[in-house]
């Protein structure tokens, strides 16, 4: 029998292979919805993965001055998109949610909703985006209503590996999530190679210090198509190094060169962080609509599936 995503992500010898997509934006009518979630998972049919992770997009300008590359717009709620896909594809997904509109109580009437009426079991909740503005509900409070919750889910959290490049305590702050009941971990899309090895290579000391078992973190990686997503990666806080930047930017082709810089990204976390018994996983994602990038994307996550594929296959061997 095949196992589910939640019996793969626990398990550190099988590999988790995920798409990430955004709800199509609020107000598209019912049958234009479906239509799009189809026209996504027949563009999937031709590959393997495991679950799709759908994103709970909100506006973030609370967390910088600088203004949005695009604008915001609202999406149909996660949930409904979430189910439709989940019952379209016959696969596991992970549903993200934005907790800090509401308050304990309302969150927790959300929990009872998500679980009876969308039947969705896998979560990973989401805090501000910023100190700034009105937060209704923090993070650990969420944590702590969802694990008081009657019905049961399977929790995951957001980690970032930027933060630890500024910070040095992304590691404590997983350690701290796991604790909260988080079973694994999705990062920010990967651009700094350096940061996430920092980060993995201190989680794993870490956690062999305290005797605990790491959990799985889920690496997400993103094609860009040109200037315009690059500042949208920008602004929304992923780390590209300038000489990155520029190498895709002066390229002949900037989604192909982006292509080969999440190929060698991947290579180079791979290679240095095989040997520290953190179990990993890949989300792969496109961060616009634009069919060239949703396309690139696809190859993308062919591409390093087959490279942490290997990686597994020769650490089992060894």
């Amino acid at each position: 029998m095949a196992l589910s995503l939640q019996e793969k992500i626990l398990d550190p010898n099988q590999g988790v292979y995920l798409i990430g997509t955004t709800p199509p934006k609020s107000g598209t009518e019912q049958e234009k919805v479906k239509r799009i979630a189809t026209k996504l998972l027949d563009r999937l049919h031709e590959i393997e993965y495991d679950g799709v992770v759908v994103y709970d997009i909100q506006d973030e300008s609370s967390r910088t001055n600088v203004p949005r590359p695009f604008p915001f717009k609202e999406t149909v709620d996660p949930c409904e998109y979430s189910r439709l896909v989940k019952s379209l594809s016959q696969l596991d997904v992970i549903t993200y949610k934005s907790v800090a509109q509401r308050d304990s109580a309302e969150f927790t009437q959300w929990l009872s909703t998500t679980k009876q009426e969308f039947g969705l079991n896998n979560l990973v909740l989401v805090g501000s985006p910023s100190s700034q503005g009105k937060i209704n509900l923090p993070l650990p409070e969420a944590y702590q209503a969802l694990a008081q919750h009657e019905e049961n889910f399977f929790l995951g959290g957001v980690t970032i590996a930027e933060r630890h490049a500024s910070k040095r305590n992304e590691h404590e702050r997983l350690i701290e999530k796991t604790t909260q009941g988080c079973e694994f971990f999705i990062s920010q899309a990967v651009y700094n190679a350096q940061a996430t090895i920092d980060l993995i290579t201190s989680y794993a000391r870490t956690c062999k210090q305290q005797g605990i078992e790491p959990k799985r973190l889920i690496l997400t990686f993103t094609p860009c198509g040109g200037e315009k997503t690059l500042q949208f990666m920008e602004w929304l806080g992923i780390s590209v190094p300038e000489a990155t930047k520029w190498r895709m930017l002066d390229a002949d082709n900037t989604l192909s060169e982006s292509i080969r810089i999440c190929r060698e990204n991947l290579d180079s976390i791979l290679r240095s962080c095989a040997h520290l018994d953190v179990p990993l996983g890949l989300n792969i994602e496109s961060l616009t609509n634009r069919k060239e990038e949703i396309d690139a994307s696809i190859n993308l996550y062919r591409l390093l599936k087959a490279t942490m594929e290997l990686t597994l296959a020769e650490k089992q061997i060894a």
